[in-house]
């Protein structure tokens, strides 16, 4: 997979392979976007669990429905609409929202038990002070930050922004961050 690309230009190049019978190609696009995925879904306060369930219900609605995608362009966004609805749908059939409890689920690694907890308090600072950004500024950082080449194209379409406006907003919600991060004694950068 080509890592220089944009994002959607490397989602729409595996499910092209994988839609044309490269089924390893499946594989490759779930690597590439499930963490802006889980994002997506964790950005709706959704519990872990929902934020799993909305996922992995993404991922089999589009083996679905791929002869039916006419453009594979659009494959970052129609997941992530997808992701949303799906999780939208899982919390009102729960009942309740729930606050994100961090990121990423953790994956097992050689740090210590303090590097763990140092590692776990500095997030927790981080994300306060992301929720406490806007939500279009949440939503920006989060689909840009976990894209290696964030694809503004797909981008402005998937957040309904300006391709033209996505670097200075992102230039501003990261300096709001950036001041609230330093203003924050909890911070230590």
């Amino acid at each position: 997979m080509n890592t220089t690309a944009p994002l959607g230009a490397q989602a729409a190049a595996a499910f092209t392979d994988y839609r044309d019978g490269d089924r390893d190609r499946l594989r490759d696009l779930v690597a590439l976007l499930t963490p802006l995925l889980w994002h997506t879904a964790r950005s709706q306060r959704a519990s872990q669990q929902v934020a799993e369930d909305a996922i992995q219900t993404a991922w089999v609605r589009l083996v679905d429905a791929s002869d039916s995608i006419t453009d594979p362009k659009g494959i970052v966004s129609w997941l992530v609409v997808t992701v949303k609805r799906e999780t939208w749908r899982l919390m009102r059939l729960a009942g309740r929202e729930t606050a994100p409890e961090g990121g990423m689920p953790e994956t097992v690694d050689d740090a210590t038990p303090e590097d763990a907890v140092l590692r776990t308090d500095e997030q927790r600072v981080l994300w306060r002070h992301v929720n406490e950004l806007s939500e279009r500024c949440r939503a920006l950082l989060r689909v840009i930050a976990f894209a290696a080449t964030p694809d503004y194209a797909s981008v402005a379409a998937t957040l309904g922004m300006p391709v033209g406006s996505i670097g200075p907003t992102r230039g501003r919600c990261l300096a709001k961050l950036r001041t609230a991060l330093l203003s924050d004694p909890s911070w230590e950068a």
